[in-house]
């Protein structure tokens, strides 16, 4: 696999992890700001939307990729993270809690397990 071809599965990866937490977190914003749902109610729901997006990330990262879907899957979920690292140190000047790299590094394996489903459902490997 050529690094061209990994970069763009990658970026494709990142870019629809992105767009599916800017639409969850849209529909959330709609529903705590036009019902009587708390923040608190719904920490796990969004939690596990975030896990699911980082996975589908990696899903569609391993599908462009078509072969080494651990690899890809894992550099895409270490790109998100870099991304969220990035804007909340240069935004917020905070480090990552200890927390948050718990969850950063569950996140990498999400990525990881949606990259090797990835390839071995949508990408295989190419027979050319």
């Amino acid at each position: 696999m050529e690094s061209k071809s990994l970069g763009r599965a990658v970026l494709y990866g990142v870019i629809a992890i992105f767009l599916l937490a800017i639409v969850s977190s849209f529909i959330f914003s709609l529903l705590l700001k036009f019902t009587s749902v708390q923040e608190s109610s719904l920490q796990y729901v969004m939690t596990s939307i975030s896990f699911l997006s980082i996975f589908i990330g990696g899903f569609i990262t391993g599908g462009n990729g078509k072969e080494k879907g651990w690899m890809i899957g894992g550099t895409t979920g270490l790109a998100y993270s870099l991304i969220i690292f990035l804007f909340q140190y240069l935004g917020y000047d905070s480090l990552f809690s200890l927390e948050q790299v718990i969850y950063h590094i569950c996140y990498i394996l999400t990525a990881m397990m949606g990259g090797i489903l990835g390839v071995n459902i949508v990408g295989g490997p190419s027979k050319a």
